[in-house]
């Protein structure tokens, strides 16, 4: 008989979920770890929690490390919720995405007759990203070594912090010094700001999701990883003009010629999402550029950009090969973002309508194939689920041969696929982020026997994390 608190030792056979991992006790039962385990790891467990067929426990030490197991670079790894698998060596990252992916189908999506192909490596494992976001909170997470301390101990105020969210904690964030999945400018940004931040205090209060009031909510930075642009976004309640001028000159001052521009977005939102209703240009022009291929692309603060630019051009060759384009071929591109994917397939084929929800992320893609001087596409603003409304414009345009979709985390409306099967275009190249959304969206293309799935391919988009990028092509039968 298991109790709370008790303490058992266990290999660590598989890893899951939400910062979980796997292993079974020697009665047989089930026991799921949270904590920074790695597959082969052997450990000593805290249960916390006792179902009927397993238990639940919290790892408190390593006792044999895995022979994948290395030491990560970060001192904020096990705290902050990014880089989780910062302890694992490559390999071992590249073969647990790949069975991530496979797991979902067969597990999820019931697809027992599919192998995924072997996970595309990234060049770059740290300072890879494109884009950070990084939140103000009015509470400073504290680290295990800071819980013991008195008020007037602590190096940095408790009050203010600009980072990141711990795991579950979204009233909190790690006041951190440096990310290094960052970029140098990035980093020397996040300081730049906070200290004036902090100067501020008076004037810029934290904005606080409990009474919804304050002001600081953001800060995102946007860094082109083939032209070296480099766009700081400060996300606010309001527009004090006076301080945002200032701020401009300090950034002007710490980064010089590297910063290309700086906006700041105002939100009324009660909550922490970094996305502006209103923008103020206070330095340059309003957005960045960056190039996949031949293509030279149009950012702005609010428009959704592929976070890993080297990684970015891997996955759209990969979109085309899964497509197998023809120059007779009408194609649709949905949640087309700025339109990197609707350019990169339309010198392959007859004609692109590309699909986006956000107006600024239209309007640049607009101007994106303006600029390139590309006359075969197309792009409409539209929520996906109200496909329906547009008939005639899907009529005008033509019956589509293949359909790509690139789906946020939590893949697509399901009136959006029943739209989609609908017009029931030969091929559907699914685009994702997160293999239990492919499971479940591929399971309702192939339900009936109207679709196949023919093959998938992992690709690393964010090495020393958890999340997978994969291209899964359907054909209708």
């Amino acid at each position: 008989m298991y109790k709370k608190k008790q303490m058992v030792e266990v290999e660590i056979l598989d890893l899951g979920d939400k910062n979980q991992s796997f292993g079974r006790l020697d009665d047989g039962i089930s026991i799921f770890v949270q904590g920074p385990a790695a597959v082969g790891d052997t450990v000593k467990a805290e249960i916390f929690k006792i179902k009927k067929k397993y238990l639940v426990a919290r790892m408190r030490e390593l006792v044999k490390p895995s022979p994948h197991r290395i030491d990560p670079v970060c001192p904020y790894f096990g705290l902050c919720g990014g880089c989780k698998w910062q302890h694992m060596d490559y390999a071992e990252q590249l073969r647990l995405k790949r069975k991530q992916v496979q797991d979902a189908l067969h597990h999820l999506g019931g697809f027992k007759d599919i192998e995924c192909r072997t996970c595309l490596p990234a060049p770059e494992l740290f300072g890879y990203r494109n884009k950070m976001d990084f939140s103000f909170t009015d509470l400073r997470y504290l680290t295990p070594d800071e819980m013991n301390l008195e008020p007037d101990e602590h190096e940095k105020p408790l009050d203010f912090a600009l980072g990141f969210h711990a795991p579950g904690c979204f009233s909190k964030a790690i006041d951190i010094d440096h990310c290094d999945l960052s970029t140098p400018e990035m980093n020397q940004t996040l300081n730049t700001v906070r200290a004036f931040c902090l100067e501020h205090k008076a004037d810029l209060p934290i904005y606080s999701t409990h009474t919804h009031t304050g002001e600081l909510r953001n800060l995102v930075v946007r860094h082109g990883g083939n032209t070296g642009e480099f766009m700081v976004n400060l996300v606010t309640s309001s527009h004090n003009p006076e301080l945002m001028e200032k701020l401009s000159a300090k950034l002007q001052d710490a980064l010089g010629e590297k910063l290309t521009t700086f906006v700041n977005n105002i939100t009324s939102a009660k909550n922490t999402v970094a996305f502006g209703e209103k923008e103020y240009i206070l330095h340059g022009p309003g957005y960045i550029q960056d190039t996949l291929g031949d293509y030279t692309y149009r950012i702005s603060a609010n428009s959704f950009f592929q976070t890993n630019t080297v990684q970015a051009e891997k996955l759209y060759f990969q979109i085309l090969e899964a497509a197998q384009l023809k120059t007779t071929d009408l194609v649709y591109d949905l949640f087309c973002g700025t339109g990197s994917i609707t350019l990169f397939a339309s010198s392959h084929c007859k004609k692109v309508l590309g699909v986006e929800l956000v107006e600024s992320s239209v309007n640049d893609a607009r101007e994106n194939a303006k600029r390139h001087a590309v006359e075969n596409c197309e792009f409409i603003q539209l929520d996906m689920k109200d496909f329906k409304t547009i008939k005639p414009e899907l009529d005008a345009f033509g019956a589509p041969d293949v359909v790509i979709t690139d789906p946020p985390r939590a893949g697509m409306n399901p009136k959006a696929v029943k739209m989609l099967l609908e017009i029931a275009p030969p091929v559907i190249v699914y685009v994702s982020c997160n293999p239990a959304s492919l499971a479940r969206d591929g399971q309702m293309f192939c339900e009936e026997g109207k679709y196949r799935l023919v093959s998938c391919q992992p690709i690393d988009m964010f090495p020393q994390t958890n999340h997978v990028e994969s291209v899964a092509r359907f054909e209708r039968i």
